[in-house]
């Protein structure tokens, strides 16, 4: 009789299933046509951890930004706005 004393009903949950969403070019939708190597902030964006150029597949980036991207970056390296390795970027 002491499962009538807990009369709470449990029902199980299905488990979450993430949605995927559309991955979208941000420069197309907010109209950037220019890529500025002297912005470090916004370069951070597209790195890791560790300071590696995050690849199109999982940023969203079209192709022509991406090459943007990635020349912004090196760049930025080069004149010491970036670093080329490190532990923790973030």
């Amino acid at each position: 009789m002491a499962n009538q004393a807990n009369n709470e009903i449990r029902y199980l949950n299905p488990p979450t299933v993430e949605v995927k969403r559309k991955k979208y070019c941000r420069f197309k939708k907010a109209g950037i046509k220019y890529v500025d190597y002297k912005d470090p902030e916004f370069l951070k964006k597209f790195l890791n951890e560790q300071g590696k150029i995050l690849p199109r597949r999982i940023t969203g980036t079209s192709m022509k930004f991406q090459k943007k991207v990635a020349q912004a970056v090196k760049r930025a390296r080069h004149l010491a706005l970036l670093p080329y390795v490190t532990d923790l970027l973030k």
